[in-house]
């Protein structure tokens, strides 16, 4: 009998390959740069094949090699260090909020390049994504020709399907079921990879990634928008949910018979912490709301009554703590201002409701991204493809876009 052909052997060859490319751009990406040498044994692979996958990426004008640095002491052999390329591929980054639009162009590393800005001029889906269109206009038109966009990544304040990216509620924009991505291409009149995602998820990933919680495992991002969502992350995973719903822990029931919620539930923890309440504790027009953040930043010292939001923040987060048992809570949004108000309300109130077993091990940080942490969340998923597969990614990415996108 003859022997069979592995017909499979050369395929998973090329898998194999083409995910060390994906996983040593990862890590170049991660830290700005590195040496062959770390790389070497970051990845536990030999140096010859290290060498080989640089060579491909550099090919592909992802990552450039500079002079060879010896040891700190002198011993050692001298290893090259590998680098983003300064014209290396980008995505832009949107951040879709209640009152305004936030986009931004972003390059491998992290590097904001140039950003946009605007205010809704409504709410209609239609009309957020023309602006939206608009602004990725904007930051495109100045990225260097050879440059390729690979990806567009979209955060949303909602409830965001994760098979397919469709928004299937967002009741702040009072959407319901809506193919934003799809919305967004057509005003743009072009193809390009588009992912979207809720706000809070990516608000952790970005913390996770490059900001306060870098090699933290289990970690919530409470995001302060309009609402109170968060973005969980347990075991270094995105905990999602079974439809990529889980995090809306701003409607975990606060207050039995309370306020009723634009969710149709009543005495929700949002109608307690929310930004309308907050405004209203403040006897802040709601028209104003949009400049909350900048109307705390104002205040010397609290008020009674954001005393007692912060109270009721801490109570909230206890519950949350209690489920999830995690190491980090990071206060996002109108969160990180009120903290400064109401810091010690809000570790009373923690204190009062948390377990003692979980409450030993978890700590409230503030973002270390600040505002960015949702915009260069929306970046890292739409980088995703690329550290996934580097060739076929960069294959089909968008050169010039400039040109292409509809006027």
């Amino acid at each position: 009998m003859s022997p069979q052909p592995r017909t499979g052997l050369g395929t998973n060859q090329e898998a194999v390959r083409r995910h060390n490319l994906g996983t040593l751009l990862r890590h170049v990406h991660r830290r700005g740069q590195s040496t062959r040498a770390d790389l070497t044994r970051g990845m536990g692979l030999n140096r010859s094949t290290i060498a080989g996958l640089v060579t491909e990426l550099e090919s592909l004008c992802v990552v450039e090699s500079t002079d060879t640095v010896g040891s700190p002491r002198g011993a050692g052999r001298p290893s090259v260090v590998v680098r983003l390329a300064p014209s290396g591929p980008y995505v832009v980054a949107v951040e879709v909020g209640v009152d305004r639009m936030v986009v931004a162009r972003v390059g491998l590393g992290g590097v904001v390049h140039q950003r946009a800005t605007a205010i809704s001029s409504g709410t209609e889906a239609w009309q957020v994504g023309s602006t939206v269109a608009s602004l990725v206009r904007e930051v495109v038109d100045q990225a260097p020709s050879d440059a390729a966009m690979v990806g567009i990544g979209i955060a949303v304040p909602g409830l965001v399907r994760r098979s397919d990216g469709l928004v299937r509620l967002a009741p702040n924009l009072e959407w319901a079921d809506v193919s934003f991505g799809s919305i967004v291409l057509a005003a743009l009149g072009v193809e390009v990879p588009v992912s979207l995602a809720n706000d809070a998820d990516l608000g952790a990933l970005a913390e996770h990634e490059r900001g306060v919680a870098v090699g933290v495992g289990d970690l919530i991002y409470v995001s302060g928008n309009v609402g109170v969502g968060a973005g969980i992350i347990t075991g270094g995973i995105s905990l999602a949910g079974a439809g990529g719903y889980a995090g809306e822990i701003g409607h975990l029931q606060f207050k039995p018979g309370g306020r009723p919620c634009h969710c149709g539930n009543r005495g929700c923890w949002e109608t307690e912490v929310g930004a309308h309440a907050i405004a209203q504790a403040i006897s802040l027009p709601t028209d104003q709301v949009p400049r909350l953040d900048e109307v705390l930043a104002g205040y010397s010292r609290p008020t009674r009554e954001l005393r007692a939001i912060g109270t009721m923040i801490g109570h909230g987060l206890a519950s949350v703590i209690n489920a999830v048992n995690p190491e980090m809570i990071v206060l996002g949004g109108y969160f990180s201002a009120l903290h400064s108000l109401v810091r010690d309300e809000i570790e009373a109130g923690v204190s009062d409701r948390t377990l003692s077993s979980p409450f030993e091990t978890v700590s409230l940080e503030l973002p270390a991204l600040g505002a960015d942490s949702v915009l260069m969340g929306a970046a890292e998923m739409a980088f995703e493809p690329l550290f996934t597969d580097p060739v076929s990614a960069l294959g089909s990415a968008i050169q010039d876009v400039r040109t292409r996108v509809a006027g």
